[in-house]
């Protein structure tokens, strides 16, 4: 048994105890969290770290299998350059190139106190890494097809991919967006059962025109890959209004990146009465767009954070997507904490054992350091040690 100490412990679902005690297994499982103001246990033998310890980061969204695509794509493209220039790309690379970099990025992860990981696949490339149990994964396998004709063999053809995974209980068949997956798509996607799903929202101004008024940027793209798309009816609400009516009986559904998510959508989004988090990736939106969500209309919501691929982003970290809100918004570090660990772990149903420092849980345990603690606010100085 070990007894560590911080300036500050945020359990992740509770207020930072000052000076709180873990008493913590050699595996890392929690046998007790203290407040020393309520206790009389001997502070004999206890490790102390300057600093704020949390649990282990959950990265609700990223692209594992993109990781060899680092540096390799322009910033500030917009979405729609951002993927002209992922498929002139991505053909350029070996297999041997693609795994070098995908285990490399697992090793990045780990390093910076990544315990779970929501991971996005189009292939298989990540199942074989993913089976070593390195990190905890829920595997999504994104789905597209725009024409309803194509529906059930886009989705068949994924649905033998799922087959082939070692866990069926950690993967998921997701659409990939709203303006790329028709509605007759939607009914098969939503109609596997006890499944948490994903979806990119909002990530960019053209989606907004692309459903009310079938033009922009994103619009003419889709077009040229499919003109099927022009058969697609107007949606006066938008693209939430398009695919959300579908997924009433998701057990959760997380809506990545929001960049232009406003407050009426988010009211529409309510009214649906479906469990839904909303997942910030920050850095890759000033990467791709160069803007940021409203931070503040979701600051009463379920939110959790995501790192993206290392195609939009040049690291693989919880912390670094943290210091860009902080540095953007007065959201509390306390609340930053949840969105990044207990509400990512509740999302991918794994709080029983990620996402608090919770009695018998073993959530893995980060040292956050060079925080403000009169503040209790990140630096651009936070750097973070994995303890357990």
């Amino acid at each position: 048994m070990h007894k560590i100490t911080a300036d500050y412990i945020f359990t992740g679902n509770a207020a930072p105890i000052k000076n709180g005690i873990i008493l913590i297994k050699n595996d890392g499982t929690i046998i007790d969290i203290i407040d020393p103001k309520n206790s009389t246990l001997s502070f004999d033998n206890v490790k102390k770290y300057e600093g704020v310890i949390c649990p282990g980061f959950i990265n609700t969204h990223c692209h594992l299998e993109l990781s060899y695509l680092k540096n390799e794509i322009p910033q500030k493209t917009t979405l729609p350059g951002f993927v002209k220039e992922l498929v002139q790309k991505r053909n350029n690379f070996s297999e041997k190139e693609r795994q070098a970099a995908i285990n490399k990025a697992e090793q990045e992860m780990i390093e910076n106190g990544i315990v779970a990981v929501g991971d996005i696949a189009n292939g298989n490339s990540t199942f074989q890494l993913k089976a070593k149990h390195n990190i905890y994964y829920h595997t999504f396998l994104e789905v597209f097809e725009i024409d309803d004709e194509l529906a059930k063999s886009a989705f068949d053809k994924v649905a033998q991919l799922k087959a082939t995974y070692f866990n069926k209980n950690q993967i998921s068949i997701v659409p990939h967006a709203p303006y790329s997956v028709s509605k007759s798509l939607l009914k098969l996607i939503v109609s596997q059962e006890n499944t948490i799903f994903t979806i990119h929202n909002q990530e960019t101004d053209s989606e907004k025109a692309f459903f009310k008024e079938k033009s922009g940027k994103l619009y003419e793209q889709m077009a040229a890959f499919n003109p099927k798309v022009a058969t697609w009816e107007n949606q006066k609400d938008g693209s939430l209004a398009h695919y959300l009516p579908y997924f009433k009986n998701a057990t959760s559904l997380l809506l990545v990146h929001n960049t232009y998510t406003t407050k009426d959508d988010i009211a529409y989004a309510k009214e649906q009465n479906i469990p839904i988090y909303w997942c910030f990736c920050p850095k890759a939106n000033l990467y791709i767009e160069n803007t940021l969500p409203d931070f503040t209309l979701f600051e009463n919501e379920n939110c959790t954070i995501g790192t993206d691929s290392l195609a939009s982003n040049d690291t693989l970290s919880v912390l670094e997507e943290l210091k860009v809100i902080t540095e953007n918004t007065p959201i509390s570090l306390e609340k930053l904490i949840k969105w990044s660990t207990y509400n990512g772990a509740k999302y991918l149903n794994i709080e029983s054992q990620f996402g608090s420092i919770t009695k018998e849980k073993k959530p893995g345990i980060n040292l956050l350091t060079n925080i403000n603690l009169e503040e209790l606010k990140l630096t651009q100085d936070s750097s973070i040690v994995k303890l357990y």
